[in-house]
């Protein structure tokens, strides 16, 4: 349950606002962002987790204003860690309302990743995507404020 008002809160956020999903898997992208372009990348993307049949890995994704970090539920193992400057784009997909995806660029192929996450409720698939967006204007403003003084 998120609390009223949480989108205006910048103190959790700058900790890590943290939410478990389950990984569907990762497809490459051309484009940076757009919807139809990530649309298609999560169709793609549910596709070959349909195919495959196997369980989802399911992982805390935590977001915060230096990007989103990925860690094991199980093992509490890190899996992943994508700095916020790395992400393009994200979105709660339209047709699977369940369905968050960010597009990031690849620290070691610097090709463009587009990650796709299945959320228990549509509810917090969209809090998720909020998030990320708030974590975007918060890591804008502190930027801004640690090069206001130059």
């Amino acid at each position: 349950e998120l609390p009223e008002g949480w989108g205006d809160m910048q103190e959790p956020l700058l900790e890590g606002m943290c939410f478990t999903l389950k990984y569907l898997g990762m497809t490459l992208v051309e484009k940076p962002k757009g919807e139809d372009m990530a649309a298609a990348a999560i169709r793609r993307i549910v596709a070959m987790a349909r195919v495959g049949a196997r369980k989802f890995q399911k992982v805390i994704l935590t977001v915060s204003p230096r990007g989103i970090s990925l860690q094991d539920a199980d093992t509490k193992e890190m899996v992943g860690n994508i700095s916020i400057y790395r992400i393009s784009y994200c979105t709660t997909d339209r047709l699977q309302s369940k369905v968050f995806a960010y597009v990031a660029q690849s620290q070691e192929s610097g090709a463009l990743e587009c990650h796709a996450f299945l959320s228990p409720k549509k509810k917090i698939a969209q809090a998720v995507t909020l998030t990320v967006a708030q974590a975007f204007q918060v890591a804008l403003d502190l930027w801004e404020a640690a090069h206001a003084g130059r």
